[in-house]
């Protein structure tokens, strides 16, 4: 069973840093392609960042520059470090996997808001 836990969300104010984490258990996320979405209210949910299985990454332009996506091989863990962060990157963040078969999974999102 495939299991996704985003945490590191919470308050910060505009320019501030967080550190988002994702632990899978049941993938291994060095031989998944990995990714970070988020979704505001009212809005659809938008691809942040993508990292893949042979370490490319991709961010969406709003983010590029400011984000960075990560993993932590020994500990199975999938980062989002994000920095000068802005009121329009508060959101719910996700974390998502897709395997080799194109099997696909989510986290339950973690809170950002970003407000002073």
């Amino acid at each position: 069973q495939v299991h996704l836990v985003e945490s590191g969300g919470g308050l910060v104010q505009p320019g501030g840093s967080l550190r988002l984490s994702c632990a899978a258990s049941g993938i291994i996320v060095m031989f998944n392609n990995m990714d970070w979405y988020r979704q505001s209210p009212g809005k659809e949910r938008e691809l942040v960042a993508h990292i893949t299985a042979g370490d490319s990454t991709t961010y969406a332009d709003s983010v590029n520059g400011r984000f960075t996506i990560s993993r932590d091989i020994g500990r199975n863990l999938v980062y989002l470090q994000m920095n000068s962060l802005k009121a329009e990157d508060t959101a719910v963040y996700y974390c998502h996997s897709t395997g080799s078969m194109r099997e696909e999974y989510w986290g339950q999102g973690t809170q950002v808001t970003v407000s002073s």
